[in-house]
């Protein structure tokens, strides 16, 4: 009887266990795979094909260098065209195989979480043109071994490494992809985790886990990698989510794959129901539940699109020109973004380099199973490892070109992330400038522009959520950089069933969304790095404060105006800016030795749209690690090793190495090259139309040219047509 028992528990475990490698696989379909499947390219593997293994859904080049998402395209003779192009896959085995016979890596075990583009001095950079020879490439890694976290540069010309020092911060670098898969299975080994599922009423084979870092809280948890592994049940349904086995929480050490400790404080609290939580297409249709209510729409080029992408990474389009590249840790960033100037027709200097450099996003319930929830989504995870290959015709339009990613997996074999970035240009109708002329004047004047506008959008898929984050360039010379929230809440499973059950002193911490499911209230911050070059490098930043004004004695009729007093900062602290809307000032980037015809500095101002602010205590663990949203903007003096805002080493870190603590240093920043950090801040309370899938929530802010041109720079466009456009019939008349 025993022996049978046993033998039950052994298939039980391994079924489990591949059911789990499947599940990581689903859940991150981006995943790198491991070094044996890369090494051993199989014909029917996900990763490769029987042509070559750096094949990946990439169009192919069409119409003007527009593409064809259906098609493949390989990586494997990219080379480097500009200074700031990324690693090619070349590149990425040559840094494998020169730190392979490293004598820090030779004789131990290894991982590497990071192998970048370790990009050249800015002034090369700023001097390099077309045609000149590129400035030497090298490779900045971040590395685990011998039980230590090693940043160095691999120069790909000489093959020398540089072993270089960051200091004593504490923290660990980004999880890798086979850290986050060989987490979920971890549990596995121990006999009381899986003793524990079942007596919960979740049969092994349906169980789904994943991996959610800790944060820090203390003492307690410093000297080790640690992650926690909570778990749901996949029966019947495929958004697990909804179905958390609530209160069960394993610590898991990292780098052993050892279970450290087991809490399961949810023993009362039911797995809530799989009915009407699955969202997909298929399984409405099933059930004749679709909603056709909106006829199909689209947006027709019949000259094609505008745009070009010269050398892979150059965008060229209307008056823009910048350039363009995944990163696996910021998603996308854009640089070198510069306007042209419709009077000289000389390209100006607008970015120099501008991401998305963190996430922060705490979960706002105290109790065993949820307060150690507070996401660093780029530092801890990697934005772009978690970009999603986009939906052509649903993520983007028609004409969108699609870009790649090619990343290294942990043992440093490089692998490509299709489709990870989307390029094309919007229409929705907007109105680019307009004036019509009343009756009364005599005029028949009516002028009307049309807003067309280019969009580069990635999509990460960090496991729940999904972030869409949009860089639009406008004709008129502002960008808007854009953070859609979708996907699907974190959920709290509950013994509560309906409102009225719940005691007035029962705190849920959220909202009731269906039975047995609470949606947690929580935060998002994303935080941008904008390395503003506003008509070259040395920039300042003012404060132009609008503040009221009271006429005096018989002055005039009024009794009050606005009067706008500009203050250069001087330092940094002069430039932390918490926004207040009853005390209002407008954020300048400018160049104060260039100025207008008639004598104003240059510049381009930043935009709040809606946004939101961190109510936590300073001194509560996770805003101290996420300090760097205290305020909603920050300027510091260029520093090429400042540009991650929760530090270099995010996870398990105590928040000793952030923007914030940067920026207590004071630094003179006037007439300086200087970095501008804007937060993008959501609120979030679920309510049930969040359920079981959420409706996209978006918000933006601009930077807009503030005096940098000398008049309206898109007076000259031209009006549409009608014989310019496609003769489009309905299908039936209305």
């Amino acid at each position: 009887m025993e022996h049978n028992s046993f033998l039950r528990f052994l298939f039980l475990t391994l079924a489990l266990g591949l059911t789990l490698l499947l599940f990581t696989w689903l859940t991150f379909p981006h995943a790198p795979p491991s070094a044996a499947e890369l090494l051993h390219c199989a014909t029917n593997s996900p990763w490769c094909t029987s042509k070559n293994r750096f094949q990946t859904h990439q169009p192919n080049l069409l119409n003007n260098h527009h593409p064809n998402p259906t098609r493949r395209r390989s990586h494997e003779h990219d080379a480097p065209r500009h200074p700031l192009d990324p690693l090619t896959v070349r590149e990425i085995s040559r840094v494998r195989t020169v730190l392979s016979s490293h004598a820090l890596f030779r004789a131990s075990p290894y991982s590497l979480h990071s192998v970048e583009l370790e990009e050249p001095e800015k002034s090369l950079v700023l001097g390099w043109r077309k045609g000149d020879p590129l400035p030497p490439r090298k490779a900045s890694v971040v590395a685990r071994a011998r039980g230590a976290s090693h940043v160095l540069t691999v120069d790909l010309t000489t093959d020398e490494v540089t072993v270089r020092r960051t200091g004593t911060h504490s923290g660990y670098p980004t999880m890798t992809m086979e850290d986050m898969t060989t987490a979920t299975v971890a549990p596995l080994s121990s006999a009381e985790f899986n003793r524990t599922v079942v007596t919960r009423g979740v049969d092994l084979t349906d169980l789904a886990c994943l991996p959610i870092s800790l944060g820090w809280y203390g003492e307690a948890e410093e000297g080790r990698r640690l992650i926690k592994v909570q778990c749901y049940s996949m029966k019947d349904t495929v958004n697990f989510y909804m179905r958390p086995i609530e209160g069960l929480t394993v610590l898991v050490d990292l780098d052993t794959q050892k279970v450290v400790e087991i809490s399961d404080k949810g023993r009362t609290i039911p797995i809530p129901k799989a009915s009407n939580t699955d969202y997909r297409y298929s399984k409405i249709a099933e059930h004749n539940r679709v909603m056709n209510i909106l006829n199909p729409i689209s947006i027709e080029q019949p000259k094609g699109p505008s745009f070009v992408v010269e050398d892979e990474h150059l965008v060229k389009w209307a008056n823009w020109e910048f350039h363009l590249k995944p990163d696996a840790r910021a998603g996308v960033i854009i640089s070198r973004a510069k306007v042209r100037d419709p009077d000289t027709g000389e390209l100006r200097d607008v970015m120099y380099k501008g991401l998305a450099s963190e996430l922060f996003v705490p979960y706002m319930d105290p109790t065993d199973a949820w307060y150690f929830k507070t996401y660093m989504d780029a530092g801890e995870y990697g934005f772009g490892l978690q970009a999603m290959p986009l939906d052509p015709l649903n993520d983007c339009p028609r004409n969108a070109y699609y870009m790649d990613g090619v990343f290294a997996a942990a043992d440093g074999t490089p692998y490509v992330r299709s489709n990870m970035i989307c390029v094309f240009e919007s229409y929705a109708g907007d109105i680019g400038w307009r004036h019509a002329e009343s009756p009364i004047t005599g005029m028949e004047v009516k002028e009307v522009r049309p807003k067309v506008t280019l969009v580069v959008r990635m999509v990460a898929s960090v496991a729940n959520y999904d972030y869409i984050v949009d860089w639009e360039f406008q004709t008129d010379g502002l960008i808007r950089i854009k953070v859609g929230l979708s996907g699907i809440l974190m959920v709290k499973g509950t013994q509560y069933e309906n409102t009225n059950q719940v005691p007035n002193q029962d705190n849920l911490y959220g909202t009731l969304l269906s039975e047995n499911v609470i949606g947690v209230i929580h935060d998002h911050y994303i935080t941008f790095y904008l390395d503003m070059d506003v008509d070259g490098s040395d920039n300042s930043f003012a404060k132009v404060h609008l503040q009221r004004e009271k006429t005096s004695q018989g002055e005039s009729p009024r009794r009050s105006y606005l009067k706008a007093t500009k203050n250069v900062a001087k330092t940094e602290k002069d430039a932390q800016i918490k926004l207040k809307l009853y005390d209002p000032s407008e954020f300048h980037v400018f160049n104060p030795t260039k100025k207008t015809r008639v004598g104003n500095p240059v510049g381009y101002k930043v935009v709040p749209g809606g946004t939101a602010a961190s109510l936590l205590d300073h001194d509560d663990p996770p805003q101290r690690r996420g300090a760097f949203t205290n305020n909603q903007i920050w300027v510091t003096p260029y520093n090429r090793s400042e540009q991650w805002a929760g530090g270099l080493f995010v996870y398990q870190s105590q928040g000793e190495d952030t923007l914030a603590v940067w920026s207590e240093r004071d630094r003179p920043i006037e007439n300086k090259d200087i970095v501008l950090w804007y937060t993008l801040g959501f609120h979030h309370v679920p309510c049930q139309e969040d359920y079981p899938i959420m409706p996209t929530v978006s918000s933006s802010f601009d930077l807009k040219p503030v005096n940098f041109f000398e008049s309206n720079p898109i007076l000259r466009i031209p009006p549409n047509v009608e014989k310019d456009l496609p003769v489009c019939r309905p299908a039936a008349s209305a």
